[in-house]
């Protein structure tokens, strides 16, 4: 093939992007796209559709649209379930990228696919700062989306009077707050945690925990800051010797190295963390024991398969050391997904006939963008929208609230220009300044920054694999770890009185409405006030 390039693109002479357009075939999984044209998606060709060229088309889609919020009407029943997925890190960015990597990765360009909970008839938008901080952190998020009080950024279950470390303070009765997952077990409803990260990470421990530092997971992490012991209680010991933590019935995820003594070791043989000889597994199978309840300790994903969801009340399972593995490199025969989890909780928690509260957190988007592995992001993205689309189908719209949000949001931006189609990892243009590419998605800062050769050059991006897991894709700055971003996140609801979650809102109103949906708290009216 011959090509004669006349006169300049995008301001680079025809001659000097020619390498650069070779470039482009090169690269399996990118190739510049026109509208018509065929596309190459991680080698799999995609057709654009020649009907979008005419203006009906779109005029159509956007009446029918029209016509399916019109259908769309508030339902004001009481909501006798409450289902609160976290996409940990889930930025606005994220959610538009994730959406056309999941389109991509069935064949078509992407940017028309759609999230499962993009379809739910009501979203907003949630203020995510933190009392002393412009941008948050998932401890004092927590805080917000579950108990409606906004906090200090690292601090959980406590108000803005506990400072960062304060272990006095976080004691302090006037200084605890109460979250909707033990408002639900007042309400004598079943409760369960389920999440890729560690039981006693942040968003989890959010539910249950009243700490003054999100980072006192275990004994041994207070003992290296030099805390009393006897006055505050470590957040794996607070999950299963305290109230609300030791009524919740399903605590899925990581983390057994929270729990167990590091004398002890594992089912797969590594040792825990603790420092003081405690076994908390062993402690919550003898708990549960001694309440005569039915109950269940998993470590595998074959153990949760042969729980018998019609007679267990109570099921802890830990699926590894830390944090569970991403799901692009996790072994699955061994780690259940997200969506298995998921629907396991609901089938424990969907036999009391009061109903139940449930979060459901997908948390290791997070940690993806931290070490700006875009790529991983966007994957566990996909898995989150796969577990809500699994609760949506075990689940009732008219009895089942169900809300989808993230706690904050990342620097990832998608920019650009890349033509329709283009791979979603691929690069987005050259540069008009130094000829040289630039990806689709960027981080503000984080260890993807590179800085410029001994020749003074930026480094080259064709000469990268960036369809890899593991790339790290660029940043203006750098940085150990990529930072939280300051936007507002979405909200995405479903289901009854998931009209409250309209408009732009501070996020600790999120737990009030669901709250208000389903009866729950002493501080809302709806019940009294209703025959419903």
């Amino acid at each position: 093939m011959v090509l004669l390039l006349k006169g300049s693109l995008f301001g680079v002479p025809g001659l000097l992007f020619l390498p650069i357009l070779l470039a482009s075939f090169i690269n399996a999984s990118y190739l510049p796209a026109k509208t018509g044209a065929i596309l190459k998606i991680k080698n799999k060709p995609v057709q654009i559709d020649e009907v979008e060229k005419n203006a009906d088309f779109w005029l159509e889609k956007a009446e029918k649209a029209i016509q399916d919020q019109l259908t769309k009407l508030p339902i004001t029943s009481k909501a006798k379930n409450v289902i609160l997925f976290i996409g940990d890190g889930m930025s606005i960015p994220t959610l538009t990228a994730a959406r056309i990597y999941l389109g991509q990765q069935r064949g078509e360009s992407g940017e028309n696919a759609t999230l499962s909970f993009e379809k739910f008839p009501f979203t907003g938008l949630a203020k995510t700062y933190c009392v002393n901080k412009q941008v948050p952190d998932s401890a004092c998020t927590a805080t917000a989306y579950l108990s409606g009080v906004k906090a200090n950024q690292a601090t959980l279950g406590v108000t803005s009077s506990v400072k960062f470390g304060d272990c006095k303070a976080s004691v302090d009765p006037n200084n605890q707050v109460t979250s909707i997952l033990e408002w639900a077990q007042r309400a004598k409803k079943s409760t369960g945690i389920v999440t890729t990260t560690r039981v006693t990470h942040a968003t989890p421990a959010g539910t249950y925990a009243h700490s003054s530092n999100r980072d006192w997971e275990s004994d041994k992490n207070m003992r290296e800051s030099r805390q009393n012991l006897s006055m505050c209680k470590d957040i794996a010991a607070q999950l299963i010797q305290e109230i609300p933590g030791r009524h919740i019935n399903v605590i899925l995820g990581g983390g057994r190295v929270k729990f167990r003594d590091n004398k002890l070791k594992s089912e797969e043989g590594k040792p825990g963390q603790r420092k003081d000889g405690a076994d908390l597994i062993k402690e919550w199978i003898k708990d549960k024991e001694a309440l005569g309840v039915e109950h269940e300790y998993v470590w595998n994903r074959d153990g949760l398969n042969k729980v018998d969801k019609n007679k267990t009340s109570f099921l802890l399972g830990l699926f590894s050391e830390g944090h569970m593995d991403y799901a692009l490199k996790a072994n699955k025969d061994f780690q259940p997904s997200l969506s298995e989890m998921t629907e396991a909780a609901i089938q424990i928690l969907s036999r009391n006939e009061e109903g139940y509260f449930l979060l459901v957190e997908g948390g290791r988007i997070d940690h993806a963008h931290h070490d700006s592995q875009a790529h991983r992001a966007l994957d566990e993205t996909v898995k989150l929208s796969q577990a809500v689309e699994t609760a949506v189908n075990m689940t009732d719209i008219n009895d089942t609230l169900i809300v989808v949000t993230a706690d904050h949001a990342h620097t990832m931006s998608h920019s650009g220009y890349p033509d329709r189609g283009s791979n979603i990892l691929g690069i987005a243009a050259t540069s008009d300044v130094d000829r040289l590419p630039f990806p689709i998605l960027s981080y503000a800062n984080g260890p993807g920054y590179r800085p410029s050769g001994k020749s003074g050059k930026r480094h080259n991006y064709w000469e990268d694999d960036l369809d890899r897991d593991d790339f790290k894709f660029p940043a203006a700055f750098p940085n150990h770890k990529e930072t939280h971003g300051g936007d507002d996140v979405a909200v995405f609801a479903h289901g009854p009185w998931a009209h409250l979650l309209v408009g732009n809102y501070e996020q600790n109103i999120i737990p009030v409405a669901m709250a208000y949906a389903s009866c729950l708290g002493s501080r809302q009216t709806y019940c009294n006030n209703s025959s419903s």
